[in-house]
């Protein structure tokens, strides 16, 4: 405080917060460039040198804490900023990948991966409740969007709810009698739902059977295909591309959905469900309604994925969402790290992009892909971006 009374800025303050968005630019700037550099390469030693450099990223911030305490920091304080440049990011990021279909691709199918990563984070995340059936969630909304448009004309826009719906009561059916297991047992009824989804899917001659749905229409939006190129000020982007912003979309809005239901009673009462069962019934919390909820959170969010991944690849099939999808999505959650929404989408990506990259070990590339995990998960036992406690606190 001046002699005038007029408060002036601590200069200590004023480096502190350029340091700290100093620190949000430089690590959104080089994650995008890393994942570009990923995506794009197409070198086996290249992609094997960035899997590395990811390694030691992760390896020191396991083994200085404080590293990671300090961007954890910059990000809190900068999170207008995070934010705004992660947007624009975002939008800007089909223009750098030269016009690469493949590249497109794989983002749009990691961003629908995240988003069913992000739904059954809800469960075994936030509430320890292990799901195998998220895959069969996502087969419901595919199954349901697709037969909506084919059979019926129903426009893309009109399916995306009626499949979240139709998914979510599945969900509520499947919570039910979940409500009378628990541990291994509720994880058997899960995998048997799936599986049964599966063959149901396999076996009815309405489904399409084991061949599949063929021919399902692309949407548009204000008169514009996704099945047509976008030009923007001169740039082509591939026709991928109005499927990358509408998932990418999706994925925005399954992060805030994240936030909103974390920091909620909601989120409170699955995380005493994850730490003590008992003692959240004696506080008064109704866990059967709580974990039946978190059935229904998880398959909405699938079916919109689901819907998604129809009208994308205008083709699908029981092959398509087999029990190994659920174990993917849940192997996903728990490498990128349980209850943490970054980490759950990191985990993704990264699961989603490493078995098509380590192609060119052909037979053997799923090995490569468990290798890397394995390596991953002794550099952070607790996934690559662990749980964090809640803060009830006040700002910094």
């Amino acid at each position: 405080m001046s002699q005038t009374g007029i408060q002036v800025e601590a200069p200590a303050e004023r480096s502190g917060t350029s340091l700290d968005a100093s620190i949000v630019v430089a690590v959104e700037l080089g994650s995008a460039v890393l994942l570009g550099a990923f995506l794009l390469s197409e070198q086996t030693a290249i992609v094997v040198l960035l899997l590395a450099v990811m390694g030691a990223v992760f390896g020191l911030l396991q083994w200085r804490p404080a590293f990671e305490e300090r961007i954890v920091a910059a990000f809190h304080d900068q999170q207008q900023l995070a934010i705004a440049l992660g947007a624009v990011i975002v939008m800007v990021y089909p223009f750098f990948m030269q016009g690469s279909s493949y590249a497109l691709h794989l983002l749009i199918v990691a961003q629908l991966y995240a988003v069913l990563a992000l739904a059954l984070n809800f469960q075994l995340g936030s509430a320890n409740i292990p799901n195998f059936a998220t895959g069969a969630s996502y087969g419901i909304g595919a199954y349901t969007s697709a037969l909506l448009a084919i059979n019926f004309g129903v426009s893309f826009w009109l399916t995306l709810p009626v499949a979240a719906v139709v998914a979510t009561i599945f969900g509520f059916l499947l919570g039910f009698p979940s409500m009378r297991t628990k541990d291994s047992y509720l994880a058997l009824v899960t995998i048997a739902f799936g599986i049964v989804v599966h063959q149901l899917l396999n076996n009815f001659s309405w489904t399409g059977g084991a061949n599949g749905l063929v021919g399902i229409p692309a949407p548009s939006l204000f008169g514009h295909s996704f099945t047509r190129p976008i030009e923007v000020f001169g740039f082509r982007l591939p026709s991928q591309a109005n499927f990358y912003y509408l998932s990418a979309a999706l994925v925005g809005l399954s992060i805030i959905a994240a936030r909103r239901l974390h920091n909620s009673r909601v989120g409170l009462a699955w995380n005493a469900l994850r730490a003590d069962p008992l003692a959240a019934r004696c506080q008064g919390i109704d866990i059967v309604w709580y974990k039946m909820l978190a059935f229904g959170v998880d398959a909405f969010l699938a079916a919109f994925a689901g819907t998604i991944y129809a009208f994308y690849v205008s083709y699908i099939s029981p092959d398509n969402f087999t029990f190994l999808v659920s174990v993917t999505i849940m192997t996903m959650v728990i490498v990128g790290g349980m209850d943490n929404t970054l980490g759950v989408i990191i985990g993704a990506f990264l699961l989603t992009m490493l078995p098509e990259k380590l192609r060119i070990f052909s037979d053997y590339r799923l090995l490569f892909v468990g290798v890397v995990v394995i390596l991953f998960l002794i550099l952070r036992p607790q996934g690559l971006f662990p749980q964090r406690a809640r803060n009830y606190g006040a700002h910094r």
